[in-house]
């Protein structure tokens, strides 16, 4: 029995909590699949799978397998990958996480476009305004949009994101506009959870960055939830572009201190450090890298 076919089965049970969905994945029976995993453990002399009538998990030191195989798995497919000449045919699963709103909005027609050319290629997409742990969840890749706090993972910048600060015509109408960046702190604003410093914002005041506090009843980790609130006319908010382009366009937002905006954030694809790259990971990552559409510049 081939050890390779051990270690994938066991990887593909770990990863879904599920025999069944292991051996559709690899085209085998449950039975078959159930064998592997347990000549597996035999072999090692230890139980990797906590196994009831209801669920499947790991055991310590099936996390610890798992997290070491996995590379080697990767490995061998991109040999196989290498020898079949896969670039031009590239097949396999590729496990992506990204931001819900720029998923939808901005990454989905940029993977239908890899689709087509890569017909061979599933994508599995993970959506959450949460930071996905790449390691831990079994990713290939994650899309960020910020700050990359994360130096255990290896990053490849893909484009520029403004932030806009915008709101409601009908909320400028009740509250008036603020004449400056420091006027916000007289002004009910959205915080954004996911930051660092949710009540300080940054702008670009006569050439030097400065930092202005703003305050607000509003605390939120979904900026698409934000740029909503932003549009019914409870707050000002500071939102990604890609949640309020169209909305700017129509004239339901207004964005205001477009002239003191501050470097944009860059939109990124993070992916583990330790883990090399198949074949079609690295296309996938080279062609969001390449697609104009994904990060346009469609704030102003």
């Amino acid at each position: 029995m081939d050890k390779i076919d051990r270690m994938r089965a066991f990887a593909l049970v770990a990863k879904n909590a599920s025999f069944t969905t292991a051996a559709k994945r690899m085209g085998r029976s449950a039975r078959l699949v159930s064998k592997y995993v347990a000549d597996l453990e035999n072999a090692l002399g230890v139980q990797l799978l906590n196994r009831t009538t209801r669920s499947v998990s790991l055991t310590d030191a099936g996390a610890t397998y798992l997290t070491l195989c996995e590379p080697l798995l990767d490995g061998f497919d991109e040999l196989e990958e290498r020898v079949r000449n896969e670039q031009v045919s590239l097949r396999g699963v590729i496990h992506i996480s990204a931001p819900t709103g720029f998923g939808v909005t901005r990454l989905v027609p940029s993977l239908t476009k890899f689709s087509e050319a890569h017909p061979h290629v599933e994508l599995d997409l993970r959506f959450s305004d949460r930071r996905a742990s790449i390691v831990e969840e079994g990713l290939d890749l994650a899309i960020r949009i910020g700050p990359m706090r994360d130096s255990s993972l290896k990053i490849r910048q893909l484009g520029p994101m403004a932030l806009v600060v915008c709101t409601s015509p009908a909320y400028l109408e009740r509250a008036g506009r603020p004449s400056h960046p420091r006027s916000l702190i007289t002004h009910e604003c959205i915080l954004d959870s996911n930051m660092a410093e949710p009540t300080m914002w940054r702008f670009d005041i006569g050439g030097r960055e400065e930092t202005v506090q703003v305050n607000g009843r509003f605390r939120m980790d979904a900026p698409a939830a934000s740029a909503r609130l932003a549009r019914q006319g409870a707050a000002i908010a500071r939102c990604p572009a890609y949640t309020v382009a169209d909305c700017l366009k129509t004239g339901e937002l207004v964005e205001l201190f477009a002239e003191n905006r501050i470097s944009p954030y860059v939109v990124a694809a993070l992916f583990p450090q330790n883990r090399r790259l198949t074949t079609r990971v690295r296309a996938l990552i080279d062609h969001l890298a390449s697609d104009p559409e994904l990060c346009p510049d469609d704030s102003r």
